[in-house]
């Protein structure tokens, strides 16, 4: 589901998780569990796939009804979190599409190096709110451009995402893995104790406004998902992309 590949004092988080990494529950949990553990200077996270992550494992949602999105959703925002969180640098490789979930936690990394894939917002497109921890990351790296992307789903070609936060660095895919552990071995020179507290410091009014919105707009996301008309747009949207 996760392979840790070391590199020196770098380590490679690698998503090997079905056919695009779609976001589950158990792929939130390794997320979490794994980036927590690690005590490598400095972390790359990639897609063992031809995907970084397609996002949330619909199909799981639509099958699991209430019961798992009352599980699942708070182990989405904590794996976001694990990663907007970590105190060590990490950089996200992007060699394929990183979409909805999967756009949010590679925005929730430090650095962004994408070689290909198109990488888009799209929960609103599917019936679905976004939990306000992701809502959150993405406003602090995206900034002003968070509205547009979000309420129109849009999906960007890396040189498009490149203007507007999403990647930081455009190379070619043979060069995508070299130029991201580069990017991860100059950040871990930094101190770490500086760099942890500097990177607290940047994500401070991002996480002051999640936690003063979470316990009221937490719940109201949940319902939103559980909602039977909700669960039967996600079959809709699923059952539409299946005749593509």
């Amino acid at each position: 589901m996760i392979f840790v590949e070391p590199h020196g004092d770098l380590a490679v988080l690698r998503l090997d998780h079905g056919k695009v990494n779609a976001l589950d529950l158990e792929l939130c949990d390794a997320v979490s569990r794994t980036i927590v553990a690690l005590e490598a200077d400095a972390v790359v996270l990639a897609g063992a796939s031809r995907a970084f992550s397609a996002g949330v494992d619909l199909r799981r949602v639509v099958d699991g009804g209430a019961d798992y999105v009352a599980a699942f959703l708070p182990a989405l925002s904590k794996a976001f979190l694990a990663v907007f969180d970590c105190p060590r640098p990490v950089v996200a490789a992007i060699g394929g599409p990183a979409i909805a979930g999967g756009a949010v936690l590679a925005a929730a990394a430090d650095h962004r190096v994408v070689s290909g894939g198109g990488i888009g917002l799209t929960e609103l497109l599917v019936g679905v709110p976004f939990p306000v921890v992701a809502l959150e990351i993405l406003r602090h790296v995206t900034g002003r451009h968070a509205t547009r992307l979000v309420d129109t789903g849009v999906v960007l070609e890396p040189a498009e995402a490149l203007l507007v936060g999403l990647a930081d660095e455009v190379v070619a895919p043979d060069d995508l893995l070299p130029a991201a552990l580069a990017r991860a071995s100059e950040l871990a020179k930094i101190p770490a104790a500086a760099f942890a507290l500097t990177k607290e410091q940047l994500h401070r009014p991002a996480r002051t406004r999640i936690e003063a919105a979470r316990a009221v707009d937490d719940p109201r996301v949940t319902a939103l998902w559980q909602a039977p008309s909700a669960l039967a747009a996600i079959e809709s949207y699923l059952d539409a992309l299946a005749t593509r």
